[in-house]
């Protein structure tokens, strides 16, 4: 089974580049590797769902444990796709995966509850659902003012036409999901955790030496 390496980190943090730079990092050091991101938005029926939630198109609002549902049935609609990439591939890393799930709905609840939140969601998506937790997660930690730079140059997303989606454009939201990504890494939340600053004197540090960073974590 492969390595799995999780790129995570909030809106604007750089995970989709990151995760393609990884990759291209790894096979030049000869290893097999692939990404998956996550939410697959038009490959799964959770996946169609977020989209809609997410551009404003749901007619009712979700719970935190509903949103958190929906996320993690994504994943488990996609569980043989990264079961079969697990098994040709030395590395799979994945752009978001649980520890997003957890990140956003924990931001969502009181500091007290975000606890039994959390660990409700990994016994979902690694127990019920089971889902392989992640070997490795990486926390890109890049300040707000940069993230929403990258999200203004965003190429076109699938399900919104909107610069910024119902997540993006909540400052308060990504601030309270930054916390809990700094939370996770600090205790150990779903297994080992590398922080990585990715910025630098007010904008982002080339992706190839970011990448470099995270592939002497993976060792």
């Amino acid at each position: 089974m492969a390595l799995l390496v999780a790129i995570e980190g909030a809106d604007g943090a750089g995970k989709a580049t990151t995760a393609a730079a990884v990759v291209a990092a790894l096979h030049a050091s000869g290893r097999s590797a692939e990404v998956i991101s996550f939410p697959r938005y038009t490959a799964t029926v959770g996946g169609h769902v977020l989209g809609d939630f997410l551009a404003g198109r749901l007619p009712h609002a979700l719970s935190p444990r509903a949103l958190a549902t929906l996320y993690a049935l994504d994943r488990f609609e996609s569980r043989d796709l990264v079961l079969a990439t697990a098994a040709r591939c030395d590395v799979v890393v994945f752009d978001r995966y649980i520890a997003s799930n957890m990140a956003y709905q924990a931001a969502k609840v009181a500091a007290d509850e975000a606890g039994d939140l959390m660990r409700w969601i990994v016994a979902l998506e690694t127990g019920q659902f089971a889902m392989p937790a992640p070997d490795l997660s990486i926390y890109l930690d890049t300040p707000l003012e940069v993230a929403r730079a990258q999200i203004a140059r965003k190429r076109r997303r699938s399900y919104t036409d909107q610069t910024y989606d119902a997540h993006e454009a909540d400052d308060t939201l990504q601030r309270a999901v930054r916390a809990a990504y700094a939370a996770m890494t600090e205790g150990a939340l779903l297994g080992r955790w590398q922080r990585v600053v990715t910025g630098r004197d007010g904008e982002m540090r080339p992706p190839a030496e970011i990448a470099a960073e995270i592939v002497r974590a993976i060792g």
